[in-house]
């Protein structure tokens, strides 16, 4: 199922055809630098993880811009219980450009509208990751509080920042500041 398009962003499932893009972007250490996943090395290593993780997964989806079909990013969202989690990464080439909060802000609608028993989206953003931070804020995000030492990433514990986005929180604050300056 495809999601409507959100400004110059749209959400779309993700083939296999899509290895090559996905490399480009998860090969680049400072796209992967707060991720659990070392930047890949060959493009079969993308192709793998479409293959054996995105295609299997409930809500994984490509970040498309301005109508193009080739994704510049991806967003995925898991569920567990009545909330989910939602993790996303942009190609660098995308950075500052508002990708990732529009294509956050998408993800969150499209799954608070197809799953009706959802209360509650989080993320998580390393401390030393305010970008993320922001990204999440101008979503509509609210930060919730730091958790000390809530994953190990290339083995070493780290800090996480929480953020959350109840839903009705978006009907609840007024539009500039549910949508960010």
């Amino acid at each position: 199922m495809e999601a409507e398009a959100e400004g110059d962003v749209s959400l779309r499932e993700f083939t296999e055809a899509d290895a090559e893009a996905l490399f480009e972007w998860a090969s680049d250490p400072r796209v992967v630098r707060f991720q659990r996943r070392d930047a890949y090395a060959h493009v079969d290593e993308a192709r793998r993880y479409i293959i054996d993780h995105v295609l299997p997964h409930p809500w994984y989806r490509a970040i498309c811009v301005a109508g193009a079909d080739r994704p510049v990013g991806s967003i995925s969202v898991k569920p567990t219980e009545c909330r989910a989690s939602v993790g996303y990464r942009v190609a660098h080439a995308h950075w500052g450009r508002g990708v990732a909060t529009r294509a956050v802000s998408a993800a969150a609608a499209e799954v608070f509208a197809e799953w009706p028993w959802l209360a509650r989206l989080e993320a998580i953003a390393d401390v030393e990751n305010p970008a993320s931070q922001r990204v999440l804020e101008k979503a509509g995000f609210t930060r919730e509080g730091v958790l000390r030492r809530y994953v190990v990433l290339k083995g070493r514990p780290r800090d996480m920042v929480v953020f959350s986005l109840v839903r009705g929180d978006r009907e609840e604050k007024p539009a500039e500041e549910a949508n960010g300056p």
